[in-house]
């Protein structure tokens, strides 16, 4: 598509010149959200000490946050594309902002609750408002593949920072400052945002709002993370889990076949059925099953098996950020714009995957520098190699009107691919660590043998839930492969938002090929 081509469609080829600078302010958004998910779970000990939390209710500060997020996370990208993404990017922050100062100034664990699921609401208008944002406004192929490397790396290593800063703030100041942090994030990010960012026109679907696929996809996916969330807990036979995953089944199936029949629809069926955005959405989503559950059995493993403490747990993650900010920064940046995407998202997964098959080796008194530490950066490496054309593909080509949506899609396969991955892999550790000490308790005299075989039990469990996650990376690697069959951005058009669309369907597509 020649430069003349892109000024006949009606999109302007001179880039927004704040562009660079709106950038930093959503990344900051993005690093607030994502150090949101982990820095509160490091604090949950001390919050449900404070407020008096029973052991039961206690999931309800991690569940409400993830139920109004993953439910209202294709609505909160449908009201980007309505609104205007940044709009709805300022009104998300903001909402985001007070919901954190409420849940740390929370006295009950009813206040804490009702201020994580408003975090969750909020927090799903600001993602895909913050993802579609760049979309719209990085289309120039080497720019595109820069600003996604970074946000990529923020996607993925963000959430290790979260401890780290989670562990700090838990162990000299206080629990309340896990949200009171949040704020400074959010008031920087929402001010520069408002100043600086000049979205593109022409970009809005200001098509009616289809109510019936509200309030489909919502209760279909609240179901379904509430039924892995409930699985962790409950069992997976236990009636309501079953009886979760039933409604969910029923409710998007219905969902869809709404999408399919009615004239402006919530969902586009035509941005997930095109080949390389579902090959993308449903990758990244067993990518992140692999990585949720590592990144729990790590924390448990440093803390409770080798006695590390919140901070050092924090600390210990560091090979594996820096190991996503290399290979989403250099590797996968510097790579976006020579290879097909699948070049990068396959070995990326790949890599990561032996990255894990070496923490299928963990033992009690296992070496941190033998092991985890390499174990640790190669994960991280091939993460963010992988990550970096994903973020960027699973916007590219797509309408304008539909880029909100789009980038929901990101958001929610990683969502529910994060509750299914706690769930999953925690149930298939917690049954291999009552099998081991089961078998193995009875030749233990002493009470220090009885300990170790606890112990063991417990990395036993890790190590097995690990060789799943393996089998789950190889998977995603083999799925980005074959789906996956874009060229390299610039070196082939980028197709629509799926196949057989009319030309009165079309809309211009923003990408400058070179």
């Amino acid at each position: 598509m020649s430069q003349t081509a892109v000024k006949a469609s009606g999109v302007t080829d001179a880039p927004d010149a704040g562009r660079w600078k709106a950038l930093v302010f959503i990344a900051l958004a993005q690093l607030m959200v994502v150090l949101d998910a982990t820095i509160v779970n490091i604090a949950l000990p001390s919050a449900q000490q404070d407020l008096g939390i029973s052991d039961g209710n206690r999931q309800w500060v991690v569940t409400a946050y993830a139920l109004a997020f993953g439910g209202l996370l294709l609505f909160g990208g449908r009201i980007a594309d309505l609104w205007g993404r940044k709009r709805t990017f300022v009104v998300g922050l903001a909402g985001f902002a007070a919901a954190s100062a409420l849940g740390g100034a929370a006295t009950n664990e009813a206040m804490m609750f009702g201020s994580r699921a408003l975090q969750g609401v909020f927090g799903a208008l600001l993602a895909p408002a913050a993802l579609s944002l760049l979309a719209v406004m990085f289309t120039d192929a080497k720019e595109r593949a820069k600003a996604f490397g970074i946000y990529g790396a923020i996607a993925g290593g963000g959430g290790a920072v979260g401890l780290i800063l989670g562990g700090f703030l838990t162990e000299y100041l206080n629990w309340r400052w896990t949200f009171f942090v949040n704020i400074p994030f959010a008031v920087v990010a929402a001010a520069g945002a408002y100043l600086v960012i000049r979205e593109p026109k022409g970009g809005r679907n200001r098509s009616p709002l289809d109510v019936p696929g509200v309030i489909l996809s919502t209760l279909g996916l609240v179901a379904l993370v509430y039924g892995f969330t409930r699985a962790e807990s409950e069992g997976w036979s236990d009636a309501v889990t079953v009886g979760m995953f039933v409604g969910s089944a029923v409710l998007l199936l219905a969902f869809v076949i709404v999408e399919s029949k009615v004239k402006a629809p919530l969902l586009p069926l035509r941005v997930i059925t095109e080949r390389n955005r579902g090959g993308i959405y449903l990758s990244l989503g067993l990518a992140i099953i692999a990585m949720f559950g590592l990144f729990l059995f790590l924390t448990y493993y440093l803390q409770i098996v080798k006695g590390y403490t919140p901070v050092k747990t924090g600390f210990a993650f560091l090979p594996m950020i820096a190991g996503m900010i290399t290979g989403s920064t250099q590797i996968g940046t510097r790579l976006m714009t020579r290879v097909a995407p699948r070049l990068l998202m396959g070995p990326g997964f790949l890599v990561a995957a032996v990255g894990m098959l070496l923490l299928t080796q963990l033992e009690v008194d296992t070496s941190y520098a033998a092991v985890l530490l390499p174990g640790m950066l190669l994960l991280g490496l091939g993460m963010g190699t992988a990550f970096m054309p994903a973020m960027s593909m699973a916007t590219q080509g797509v309408e304008p009107r539909d880029s909100g949506v789009a980038s929901a899609m990101v958001n929610t396969s990683q969502q529910v691919g994060g509750a299914i991955g706690t769930a999953l892999l925690n149930t298939i550790a917690a049954s291999a660590t009552t099998s081991y000490i089961a078998d193995h308790i009875g030749g233990a005299a002493t009470r220090s043998q009885q300990q170790l075989v606890q112990l063991e039990g417990q990395v036993q469990g890790y190590t097995s839930a690990i060789w799943f996650a393996v089998g789950i990376l190889v998977v995603a690697a083999v799925i980005a492969l074959t789906f996956v069959n874009a060229g390299r951005p610039g070196g082939t058009a980028v197709t629509g938002s799926g196949a057989g669309e009319t030309a009165e369907d079309e809309l211009p597509v923003p990408v400058v090929a070179h």
